[in-house]
């Protein structure tokens, strides 16, 4: 949601005039909502609202719980209710269950075409993955340059095995798939990985058609100073978490390195959901004491946590073609200006990002005397001064700002 955002703040300033079709938020249903977001949006952008058909509120009712995080994480181990209800969505519900809304955002595409309006290029951004069937149909409609916005894989992301498809649905789900990359004028990913992911499966394809446009920080968001604490070494996670990401030998080592400078006051703060399970992981550590959970909060009050923390904490999910993952909250950690701990495989895209701009590098999983020397250099550090922030900056490229000029670019091309 944050890029389509970011791109529609920005447009503007490149000489290109955004009109977004979104749903309505009075029949969306979403496990989390930030209203405070909405006043990014400039006041001249035009802004559709439509209707929508999805099952969610069914599957509150049938479940008594939220609606699931991207790749269930705030479901824990599923139940028999659970898996059952991923099958009913995997078969079902082929690209996904939000695909109900196409049908009311085409109806507005029609209507603004009738009315005489000319588009020159057309963005669908997903997942929800059948947003662009959406692009797929007004291609063949109408046969307006499409830009299909790829920010995380298809049937190759990292939860698909846990929507146990059969083999029919599988064959839809990857001709879908196919087809969006086949026809769109151009498709854009967040990661070089994705990019050779998606080529290794069309390779007559043309090179050009996939154009890397990673995510980014808004330089905006980022204007108030940084406010390391003086009187503990506090590393911070924000967003969601869970025993996929595989931290463990990581708390292992904080709980190690605490008990080898106890005169060190070493924190945890995570900002957001937490699974059930790796909250027993802290506790097994014998770190609940040593750390603070906080729930969700809006956008804007959990960057000030970025800049409150010494060091950030973030992890790659610890699952097949993880090479390509590439979260889009990196950019943000780069923008505080704080050492990254990242935990996730060597020579990942997110490893080599962090060590281009000198920020940090990859700590695989379950290589522990890596973790715990890189925390007693962070400990060694801030016995010399409790302000770990960097002293160099080589992140601007990354910004929101920079980014949509791209776009633009890649959209008049």
């Amino acid at each position: 949601m944050q890029r389509c955002l970011k791109f529609v703040k920005h447009l503007g300033q490149f000489g290109v005039e955004p009109t977004v079709i979104t749903v309505d938020p009075a029949q969306a249903t979403y496990p989390v909502r930030d209203e405070s977001l909405l006043a990014e949006v400039p006041p001249a952008v035009r802004v559709i609202r439509t209707k929508t058909s999805e099952p969610f509120e069914s599957y509150k009712k049938l479940t008594g719980r939220a609606v699931p995080y991207g790749g269930f994480a705030n479901e824990g181990k599923p139940g028999l209710m659970q898996k059952a209800l991923r099958f009913v969505r995997g078969n079902l519900f082929i690209p996904d269950p939000r695909r109900g809304w196409n049908r009311h955002a085409l109806a507005a595409v029609e209507q603004l075409l009738a009315a005489g309006e000319r588009f020159d290029a057309v963005l669908t951004s997903s997942p929800p993955h059948s947003t662009q069937l959406i692009g797929l149909e007004l291609k063949k409609r109408h046969g307006l340059r499409w830009l299909a916005d790829m920010r995380d894989p298809w049937t190759d992301i990292y939860y698909y095995k846990d929507l146990h498809h059969t083999p029919l649905a599988s064959w839809l789900d990857a001709r879908y798939e196919r087809q969006v990359l086949t026809q769109a004028d151009t498709v854009l990913v967040t990661s070089p990985e994705t990019k050779r992911l998606f080529m290794a499966k069309l390779p007559e394809l043309p090179s050009g058609k996939f154009q890397v446009l990673p995510n980014g920080y808004d330089e905006s968001d980022f204007r108030q100073p940084s406010q390391p604490p003086a009187d503990c070494l506090r590393i911070t996670h924000t967003g969601t978490i869970t025993e996929l990401y595989n931290i463990e030998c990581l708390l292992e080592a904080v709980a190690e390195c605490a008990q080898h400078h106890p005169d060190v006051p070493l924190r945890l703060r995570f900002v957001g959901q937490v699974s059930a399970q790796l909250r027993g992981q802290i506790a097994r550590a014998g770190l609940l004491n040593n750390t603070e959970f906080i729930a969700f909060v809006p956008h804007d009050k959990s960057v000030e946590y970025l800049l409150s923390a010494s060091v950030l904490l973030m992890a790659i999910p610890d699952v097949p073609r993880n090479f390509g993952i590439l979260p889009g909250k990196i950019f943000e950690y780069l923008a505080a200006n704080k050492p990254i701990l990242c935990v996730g495989p060597a020579g990942s895209d997110a490893d080599n990002l962090l060590q281009e701009c000198d920020a940090g590098q990859a700590l695989p999983y379950r290589n522990s005397a890596l973790m715990f020397s890189t925390l007693e250099d962070l400990v060694a550090q801030w016995r010399i001064s409790p302000n770990l922030d960097l002293p160099a900056v080589s992140h601007h490229r990354y910004s929101r700002r920079a980014l949509t000029a791209r776009l633009a670019e890649i959209a008049a091309s």
